[in-house]
């Protein structure tokens, strides 16, 4: 039956001849405007042109710059802590590693608070936030700066 196999209703369109008459409504300049570059063929201009005036990211100045030697905090939030370890546990980035908090070993570990420890807890990082160690503290625990 594949040579029966028709198209969907209005699937097929008529190919449109352009330049053809005012009537067609794609005469005179075809659809592509007025005369110039724009309408020539191959006239493509670029983003950003401003027709040969400075262009605006040129005008502007150059600001700062990007540190190469920068390295991103692995960031782990007291929730998480709350969520995986028990009381009494020491937490440092093996054991996060171990039980699936953090994925990669690179990188200065940052404890932030979010959330809250309802038990003591002995947490090792580089890093802590001021209220991430207020709040281990209030619950009985010790935030060691390694």
């Amino acid at each position: 039956m594949l040579d029966r196999l028709k198209p969907p209703k209005g699937a097929v369109q008529k190919k449109t001849r352009r330049g053809r008459g005012e009537g067609s409504g794609l005469g005179k300049t075809s659809g592509r405007g007025g005369k110039g570059q724009t309408a020539r063929s191959g006239g493509n201009i670029k983003p950003g042109f401003e027709g040969g005036q400075m262009p605006l990211q040129r005008r502007l100045p150059k600001r700062g710059f990007t540190n190469i030697f920068k390295v991103a905090p692995r960031i782990v939030n007291l929730v998480d802590l709350a969520r995986v370890f028990k009381s009494g546990e020491t937490v440092d980035s093996e054991a996060l590693i171990s039980r699936g908090v953090l994925k990669k070993k690179s990188g200065p570990l940052k404890v932030l608070g979010n959330g809250n420890v309802g038990f003591p807890l002995t947490v090792k990082a580089e890093m802590f936030s001021g209220p991430a160690i207020e709040k281990i503290k209030a619950a009985g625990g010790v935030a060691e700066v390694i």
